[in-house]
Formats: C-alpha cells, structure tokens, sequence
C-alpha cells in the first residue's frame, strides 16, 4: 500500500518564509496527509498562517529545534514523516518521489536530499554544493552512512518510534538532524538521493558569527555520540553487515533525559 506522509516544520518567528513554504506544500502533485507545524514559542504570525494553509499546530514550548522537530514527529500519523524548516521551498513534485522511494525500498528507513540557496545570487549554486558536499562528507565518517538534512529529509514513522527515546530534545545546541541520524544506527538503511532537490536560505551561512555556530553545534552534537557509539564501532559493523544487519544502537538514551 502506498504510504501516507505527514511533513513536519519546526517553526519560530518566520512567518515570511513559512507561507512560501507552504504555498509550495499545497502545490505539491501528490498532497500529504497532512502538514504539521510546530510552534516553537512564535511571536509574530506564524501560527496564523499556518492555520490559514490548514496545517496542524503543535506547540511545543521547550526552545530549540531538537524538542521542536522531536514534538513535530511524535505528533505525525503518516507512515513517512517528511522533514523540512520554514524556509524550504519544495518543487511540485517533491513528496511524490518521496512516497516513491518508500513504495518501492520496504525496508528504507530514512530518505535524505539536495538543495540550492535560492536568495545568495548566481553564487547560491556552488555555495551550496560546497557546504552540502562537506557535510555528508565529514558526517558520513563519523556516522558509517549518510546523514540526514533537516530541510529536506523523510523517515519512515516506524524507524521514529524505535529511536525516540533515545535522541537530544534538550540541547537546543545540537543539529537534531544529525543527532537522529546518529540514533537510528549504523544498520540503519538511508539514503541520499543527490537528485532530490529543495530550494533553502542561505542565510544561516552569512556572517562569521553564524558559521561558528553551525560548527560548534555539528562539532558538539558529534561528541555527545562519542562514548556511545564511537565512529570506528559503527564502521566495525557497517563491514560485518554490508547489507545492514542489526542497528547496533547504544544501550540507553545518548545523553541526558528525553522528556
């Protein structure tokens, strides 16, 4: 049966954005089950507009993206909860090839993808080639497979509910992206699809101050898998289980509490 899907996004103060991101949504060829909107303690009127698109609210009052995007998929009842931020901005045909992998790869967990920065001028392009290349690359050796994307990323809602207790909600200074996909496991079966293209912001890239940011938080969502489930453990298993095997996940939650 073809599965249903439920796209989640982490939402504060960003009305703008959020409303082309869900006019694209409902320009989609094949329309989700629903959309879900989390309303990460917004000041402006981002929720307005989200309930103007009739998508659901969920209110999640914990600041950061990690108990935000976590709310957002504990809420979700699609079988493939799709990801993406505010400032996504999806082709028509996006969720309709999402729903394809997954009809076609039964035993896919997780769906990542490509972007472009669409307000960073004829240089968007090769910026975003750049700093997306460097991060599955680097990740992916920490991780022994590909990581996962927040603004362009899908995972079946069965693989969630098998790792929810054991990912970083707490830590706003954490990559929740990165922090799930070290979670799922290094049997986890994800894939990225270079093909699978969104456009993105590139405004998280402007200014010195917002690049040491992004790297201090990949550097520390990293090292809070370190004792648990070191690089070389995972990469141990990947050449045991070429084609997967068991998830290997650590014994307890990565760190701290998850409620």
């Amino acid at each position: 049966m073809t599965p249903s899907l439920s796209v989640v996004i982490p939402v504060k103060d960003d009305a703008v954005a959020l409303r082309q991101c869900l006019r694209a949504l409902a320009g989609q060829t094949l329309a989700p089950l629903e959309v879900v909107v989390v309303d990460n303690g917004c000041t402006d009127d981002s929720v307005a507009v989200a309930l103007e698109h009739g998508a659901r609210v969920v209110v999640e009052p914990r600041p950061g993206i990690p108990a935000a995007a976590s709310a957002g998929y504990d809420a979700a009842v699609g079988d493939v909860i799709v990801r993406c931020d505010a400032d996504t901005r999806a082709p028509a045909d996006w969720l309709a090839r999402i729903t394809a992998a997954f009809d076609a790869d039964p035993d896919l967990d997780a769906l990542t993808g490509d972007g472009d920065f669409y307000d960073l001028g004829p240089r968007g392009p090769l910026l975003a080639r750049i700093y997306l290349g460097a991060y599955y690359t680097s990740l992916h050796g920490a991780l022994a497979h590909p990581p996962l994307w927040g603004s362009n990323m899908a995972l079946r809602r069965t693989a969630w509910l098998g790792v929810r207790d054991r990912v970083n909600r707490w830590d706003p200074e954490v990559h929740d992206d990165t922090d799930l996909a070290f979670a799922l496991g290094p049997g986890a079966r994800i894939r990225r699809d270079r093909t699978l293209r969104v456009g993105v912001s590139g405004r998280s890239l402007q200014g010195v101050r917002q690049l040491r940011r992004r790297f201090a938080r990949g550097f520390r969502t990293v090292a809070a898998h370190r004792s648990t489930s070191p690089s070389w453990r995972r990469w141990e298993h990947r050449l045991r289980h070429p084609d997967g095997g068991p998830r290997l996940l650590p014994p307890g939650p990565s760190a701290g509490p998850s409620a």
